[in-house]
């Protein structure tokens, strides 16, 4: 009786196993023709995979089963899949990128100090100001291009092609998937939106490894990061954060965590809110009613950040994966 117990216990932990890969098929909108080598991957880790030369993939999602499933590929839109089945396959139809540029020859000389102004700008707020970011060198800068003719205003940023970084400051290879970037001059506010995958960590030894970790660590205290983990974790009064409402009043962790009859956890308060970490402020604007978020770091789109919190661009991400030496939140 022990024995068939076991043998129960093993058929359905594989079971269990087998039923966090999943499969699909990417294909182009319109065509229905297949896209190879796309990348499906969890957006802001590690994890990832490619699809075939038929389009088809498998990839296993056990570390990420509460994050949504991007899909991005070479001129295409990147896709992003929120709700999907463990067991059936998947069908993902990409849409092609169309951009209209009006754009005179680069190689002109009257465009040559346009372009590398505008390259300036776009570094600064793709990749930021801070020490990190002047460490930071994208590898296929040719790929970017700009509107030269457009809306005076606006300066808008294209990637045909994913945008390929090294970080050597934090020691990660990264590659982002730019959908969209604008920056307004008037207003001097910058948006851009897209996904990115950590390709490699570069740490291959000891020295470098404590250099890195050092710097990794910088970065995450007081991030976004830092703040949802801390939410999970329930750990706020000491975790160093204080979070108050417009009127100032100090807010207990019951006040703006949620928790649905599946153990998720949500963020949720009927006005902004006001963070402070050591002595940096920072301010979350609700755009939906609540935010989902896991232990991670991982949160859902639904809010805009302003303050100290904004100021990370991406020379000072850290991949979902990344934890602490101590485990200390």
């Amino acid at each position: 009786m022990k024995k068939l117990s076991l043998l129960f216990l093993f058929v359905i932990t594989n079971l269990t196993a087998f039923n966090q890969i999943i499969k699909g098929t990417i294909l182009e909108k319109e065509t229905n023709n297949t896209i190879c080598f796309a990348t499906i991957y969890f957006n802001g880790t590690f994890g990832g995979t490619s699809s075939d030369q038929n389009g088809n993939f498998e990839l296993d999602i056990s570390k990420y089963r509460s994050m949504p499933l991007t899909i991005s590929a070479i001129g295409y839109y990147s896709v992003t899949i929120t709700e999907f089945s463990r067991t059936k396959s998947l069908t993902v139809y990409l849409q092609p990128k169309i951009y209209e540029l009006n754009e005179a020859i680069i190689s002109a000389k009257s465009l040559e100090k346009k372009r590398r102004k505008n390259l300036l700008l776009f570094k600064e707020e793709f990749i930021g100001t801070t020490a990190n970011a002047q460490e930071c060198v994208i590898m296929n800068e040719k790929d970017i291009t700009f509107n030269y003719y457009s809306d005076d205003d606006t300066i808008k940023a294209y990637a045909f092609n994913p945008i390929v970084i090294e970080n050597k400051s934090l020691g990660y290879r990264i590659t982002y998937y730019l959908d969209k970037f604008e920056y307004y001059k008037e207003k001097e506010a910058t948006f851009f939106c897209g996904n990115i995958i950590f390709n490699e960590d570069l740490i291959v030894n000891d020295t470098p490894k404590q250099f890195y970790e050092k710097r990794r660590e910088s970065v995450y205290f007081g991030s976004r990061m830092h703040f949802f983990r801390v939410l999970w974790s329930g750990n706020l009064k000491s975790s160093g954060f204080i979070i108050k409402n417009p009127e100032l009043k100090v807010l207990k962790l019951k006040d703006i965590v949620f928790e649905d009859d599946k153990s998720n956890k949500f963020l949720k308060y009927p006005s902004n809110l006001f963070i402070e970490y050591n002595h940096r402020k920072s301010i979350i604007e609700f755009l939906k009613e609540d935010v989902y978020f896991d232990e991670t770091g991982f949160f859902n789109p639904g809010i805009i950040w302003k303050g100290e919190m904004s100021k990370q661009r991406i020379a000072d991400w850290l991949p979902y994966e990344y934890l602490l030496n101590n485990n200390n939140l």
